[in-house]
């Protein structure tokens, strides 16, 4: 799914122009980024949520050269799904199939 897939679903379920879920869409990404930023951590119960890691430097490698090369330290936003979606995600796996001898007994 990609954001524009987004915004159509929010636009076709809320029956809304799709300018105006545009906006939605972005005010969410756009309010999750900030305190991402400000280093709070976001939890969306039942889906997930995504918190700040911070990395040290450290001394990696080009990969064409070879060459030792100096790797700035970094956060990095990380995400952890949360248990009813991994559930709700892998149900279909638990479930078997039904066979069309079996569904039509």
């Amino acid at each position: 799914m990609t954001k524009s897939d987004l915004i159509e679903m929010v636009s076709n379920k809320l029956h809304l122009p799709k300018g105006k879920a545009e906006l939605i869409v972005n005010c969410i990404f756009d309010s999750m980024e900030a305190s991402l930023r400000s280093g709070e951590r976001i939890e969306i119960r039942g889906f997930g949520s995504f918190e700040i890691r911070h990395y040290k430097s450290y001394e990696g490698r080009n990969p064409r050269t070879g060459d030792a090369v100096e790797v700035q330290p970094k956060r990095l936003p990380f995400f952890k799904v949360g248990k009813e979606l991994k559930e709700r995600v892998n149900e279909s796996i638990k479930k078997p199939a039904k066979s069309p001898i079996s569904a039509a007994q």
